[in-house]
């Protein structure tokens, strides 16, 4: 109920989480079939870069605008951006306000809302009374979209499974205390599978000390899914309990081929969104689906240690 998310909008680990879920409804596109969208932590939906919280901290400066105006050298030594972050970012300038350059950064909800189609629907979950405010004054006009005031854990419950019977479920909770969310994450991830197994899952969750996130990597390799991805980006080593050192996305029941849509995007991420360091990323595969001897069978692998890749 304390976190704004207003002081972090397009800041580096929003680049991570907003590219992936652009990735998954692209992929959730390439069936006719319409699918449902359900954000269990929405916020306001889109947040304007001027503004006082935004400016306290400038965190935006070192996330969405390096990729709109990268470096020209970094231009001239790896070319254009890779298609799906080209793609994402031109539907965030496409938005009416940032017709003159970025002004504002839309949410998980606005980006959603923007790359679904009019037969696909969306339903927004959100505890503070202000945010909802907002988030039901933005979507006014959009019959798609469906704005709850209440706990978004709790809300699961009701809404699982939608009644397109595909999907996507967006967990992206504050961390104000991160071990006590992740038990959160878990329990309300157990239920979920247990009444809709089929959808797909995607939690944004933050890096400070690796040894905090393990726990939660080693549950989500028991969960029972059929495939668990894991894609991170760091821009400071997971060693430092006293700020953000990176982020992560663990997406249940990935599409088949989300990891080769996702390579080339974190490697432009990694190369753009450095610090002081060189940024780090890691794309694995927790739990994948494989054949075996003529039936299926859940592979999973040790948890890697963090790298660069090469």
């Amino acid at each position: 109920m304390n976190y704004r998310h207003a002081y972090h909008a397009g800041n580096f680990a929003d680049v991570l989480k907003h590219s992936v879920l652009f990735a998954l409804i692209e992929a959730l596109k390439a069936k006719d079939t319409p699918f449902a969208l359900i954000d269990t932590h929405a916020g306001s939906g889109c947040y304007a870069l001027d503004s006082e919280e935004a400016g306290k901290t400038g965190e935006y400066r070192d996330g969405i605008a390096r990729l709109l105006f990268p470096d020209l050298q970094q231009t001239r030594q790896h070319g254009a951006l890779p298609p799906l972050l080209r793609h994402w970012l031109d539907t965030i300038l496409a938005l009416p306000g940032n017709e003159h350059g970025l002004k504002l950064y839309p949410g998980s909800p606005l980006q959603a809302a923007q790359a679904m189609r009019a037969t696909d629907s969306a339903q927004l979950c959100e505890l503070h009374p202000e945010e909802v405010s907002r988030l039901r004054e933005l979507f006014r006009h959009d019959q798609r979209v469906h704005v709850h005031h209440r706990n978004g854990y709790e809300a699961l419950k009701a809404l699982l499974p939608p009644k397109e019977k595909r999907g996507l479920v967006l967990i992206d909770p504050p961390y104000e205390a991160q071990e006590d969310e992740f038990r959160l994450v878990e329990a309300a991830l157990k239920m979920a599978l247990q009444r809709w197994p089929n959808g797909i899952y995607a939690i944004w969750y933050p890096i400070k000390l690796r040894s905090q996130v393990q726990p939660f990597l080693r549950w989500l390799q028991r969960c029972g899914a059929r495939r668990v991805l894991q894609a991170e980006l760091l821009v400071h080593p997971d060693d430092s309990p006293l700020r953000l050192n990176g982020s992560g996305m663990a997406i249940l029941n990935a599409p088949w081929n989300l990891d080769q849509i996702l390579r080339e995007p974190l490697q432009a991420m990694a190369r753009l969104l450095s610090q002081e360091h060189a940024a780090t990323w890691r794309l694995d595969w927790l739990v994948q689906e494989g054949e075996t001897a003529g039936s299926q069978a859940h592979h999973t692998r040790p948890l890697p240690q963090s790298r660069r890749p090469r």
